[in-house]
């Protein structure tokens, strides 16, 4: 599934706010917000969105005789 059917409000994605800076957005209905915020008029936006980076493979600790089915 690529998209949750319940997605926790925050207002760095929600439709009716735009970014004022990191730690800023400028919300219609409440004014300056806190990102991690929300309130009853939330109306979740896909594209504002960004997904939290894959974690990276420590390959460093492996050695080829690991991968060996001997």
């Amino acid at each position: 599934m690529l998209f949750q059917k319940k997605i926790e409000p925050r207002c760095s994605y929600c439709a009716k706010g735009a970014p004022l800076g990191e730690e800023q957005i400028l919300c219609a209905k409440k004014g300056v917000v806190s990102p991690g915020g929300h309130c009853s008029s939330f109306k979740y936006d896909p594209l504002k969105r960004v997904p939290p980076k894959p974690a990276s493979l420590d390959t460093g600790r492996w050695k080829d005789s690991d991968f060996r089915l001997d």
